[in-house]
């Protein structure tokens, strides 16, 4: 590795600057000078959050497979190294070489969450790169950007010159032979960007344009380059057992949110919780067998060290194979004291048996998500699970000497009243009543409920993406309810939301691309790392909006039509307009939709190009 272009006496000056210092186990170590691409792959956030992405290693693992490609990692500066970076001049860089971000051929973001907006154009400003995709010249990287929130690009649009909509495995092979012909060639960005265009899964929003309503709304979207396509289909994995894997993740040298080796189990999710947008989004339903998920374990246990291992999916519990693959990985490395955990489970799901494996090695806290205290509001949201359910999973964790029990909720959801409010108050006061119901020599001492309700975001590509959100002195007023009602139930302990950014959440998920200028004044105004609570200023997102003559009720509060064009109405994502607008009907019905395993409810058609079916439970339905 080259000099470092931040000196050892500001990394001394500093919080944690081994963000800043590369050099970690397994990280890929290439000569520049022998690849065609070099790729700066951008997490716009901290390196400690950054480096827990499963994501991030995946791509970073299969672009650097390829010998003619150099993908290197950059994050977003701490505030401390920020002002550091800034009053010495230097660059952003990425840390496997330590070179400049703006001499790289690709800058590549990962659009996590909406509230890293303004890290990206701070990301952008301090690598020396031009803000809005229009201004960039020759000698700069392609902005591209990919993840869950791209599924609505339009907030972003001016600022990334193309997206990549869906599993990032698919089509990069393609998009990068590319790239080395045109650059060997010495073609322009815009022909390049007209090339990629006709790839299914890639959308240049400068070959767009849109039309408004009187009233503000989006009255056409329309293609104005004949390479662009009116409709961007979005991409997917046909199977993961064959998909590329990494199996030499990089170990960090500090802590990080998520320590351990991450097993992803499967993709989509069967349930079709109304206001989930992962689990629509990550469909169709595919799965990893036992056995190919034990190969990549071991590689992975030997190659990393770690001494926990996750099973990850949207609903872990809902794998087929849970059990035998449980059993087998505790049989293995349970007498090594390497722990397993299975983030997330369903309480309807709570096997006593499987908990007690799980732990073997190290005992911790269970967390469920009703997310509504009553039952109406579960069937409105089409949670799937009954009061007897949660009820009875809560006292078999009890039975086997569990104590520690958290619980998310949510509020603010469409159709919810203030008894609904109280309802959750009640339900965390039956799952307490389910602690003493069990024999004092049968459990653990002392019980402790940690309630945690969430400030609901109505998401795109979801059902519940036509309705309004609470403002803010609603989401105020029923933390207050909660709160009062909660004081009745002594051992439970209240955690809630910050409102006010759940709003600006709200805004930027549904937004179209007229907000990219109150995302820019906003950033101009020296906001940025807004997935902190103590950078997040409320203030300052009313005043962009004031100045440009937008209001955010436009964008949360107000109710949108049937047939109203969405923004994002050009990306098909999979799952069918038509599905969601049957879903949002039987939620006003308070209707429940059978799970994916029960029947199939026709949500999406997902072919290859053989035109076999790839979705797992459809098939099997």
């Amino acid at each position: 590795m080259k000099k470092r272009m931040v000196p050892d006496y500001i990394l001394k000056q500093v919080e944690k600057p081994v963000r800043y210092t590369g050099g970690e186990y397994n990280m890929v170590v290439k000569n520049p000078e022998d690849v065609d691409i070099r790729f700066a792959l951008c997490f716009p956030d901290v390196y400690d959050i950054g480096m827990s992405h499963l994501g991030l290693q995946i791509l970073y693992g299969m672009y650097n497979a390829r010998k003619d490609i150099y993908c290197e990692r950059v994050f977003a500066p701490w505030t401390d190294m920020e002002a550091k970076m800034r009053e010495n001049d230097i660059k952003l860089c990425t840390l496997e070489t330590q070179d400049e971000v703006r001499n790289f051929d690709f800058l590549g973001f990962s659009f996590l969450y909406e509230m890293c907006y303004t890290n990206v154009l701070n990301i952008l400003d301090l690598s020396g790169v031009s803000l809005y995709s229009k201004d960039r010249g020759e000698d700069e990287p392609i902005v591209c950007a990919g993840g869950p929130c791209v599924n609505n690009p339009e907030p972003m649009a001016d600022f990334i010159d193309y997206f990549y909509i869906g599993d990032g495995e698919v089509k990069y092979n393609e998009i990068f032979d590319m790239y080395k012909k045109h650059k060997k060639n010495g073609g322009k960005r815009k022909e390049f960007l007209e090339k990629i265009a006709n790839i299914d899964g890639i959308y240049v929003p400068a070959f767009y344009d849109v039309d408004y309503n009187v009233d503000g709304t989006v009255k056409s979207i329309n293609v104005i380059n004949e390479n662009a396509k009116p409709v961007v289909n979005r991409v997917f994995v046909a199977d993961l057992n064959t998909s590329y894997f990494s199996d030499k993740p990089i170990v960090p040298f500090l802590e990080t949110v998520h320590n351990r080796v991450t097993l992803e189990v499967f993709r989509g999710c069967i349930r079709g919780c109304r206001f989930c947008n992962p689990g629509l989004m990550y469909r169709p339903i595919r799965s990893k067998t036992v056995d190919t998920l034990m190969k990549q374990l071991e590689v992975q246990v030997r190659n990393t060290g770690f001494e926990e291992i996750s099973l990850v999916s949207l609903s872990t519990s809902d794998y087929e194979g849970l059990n035998e693959l449980t059993n087998r990985i505790m049989d293995k490395y349970s007498k090594d004291h390497i722990s397993l955990s299975l983030p997330s489970l369903r309480v309807d799901e709570f096997s006593l048996e499987l908990m007690n494996r799980l732990q073997e090695v190290r005992k911790s806290g269970l967390t469920f998500a009703p997310e509504a205290g009553t039952q109406r509001m579960r069937d409105i949201i089409n949670k799937g699970i009954s009061e007897e359910e949660i009820l009875s999973g809560c006292r078999l964790a009890f039975e086997g000497g569990w104590n520690r029990v958290k619980l998310y909720f949510m509020m603010g959801l469409p159709g919810e009243t203030d008894e609904d409010i109280v309802g959750i108050a009640e339900l965390t006061k039956k799952i307490v009543g389910e602690y003493f119901k069990v024999p004092k020599d049968k459990r653990a001492n002392g019980i402790s409920v940690n309630v945690s309700a969430s400030c609901f975001v109505p998401k795109h590509n979801t059902a519940f993406q036509w309705e309004s959100q609470n403002t803010y002195e609603e989401f105020e007023r029923k933390q207050r309810i909660l709160k009062g009602a909660l004081r009745q139930v002594k051992q439970a302990t209240y955690r809630y939301h910050d409102a006010k950014t759940s709003v600006i959440e709200g805004i930027l998920t549904r937004a179209d691309r007229k907000v990219g200028k109150v995302i820019f004044d906003v950033w101009k105004s020296g906001v940025k790392m807004e997935a902190w609570s103590e950078y997040f200023d409320y203030k300052k997102w009313l005043e962009a909006f004031s100045e440009n003559n937008m209001t955010i009720e436009f964008y949360n509060t107000r109710k949108r039509e049937d047939d109203e064009i969405m923004p994002w109405d050009h990306i098909n994502v999979g799952v069918s307009k038509k599905f969601l607008l049957r879903e949002k009907v039987k939620s006003q019905l308070e209707e429940v939709t059978k799970n994916c395993k029960q029947m199939c409810a026709g949500c999406g058609d997902w072919k290859t190009d053989d035109g076999d079916s790839v979705c797992e439970m459809k098939n099997k339905n």
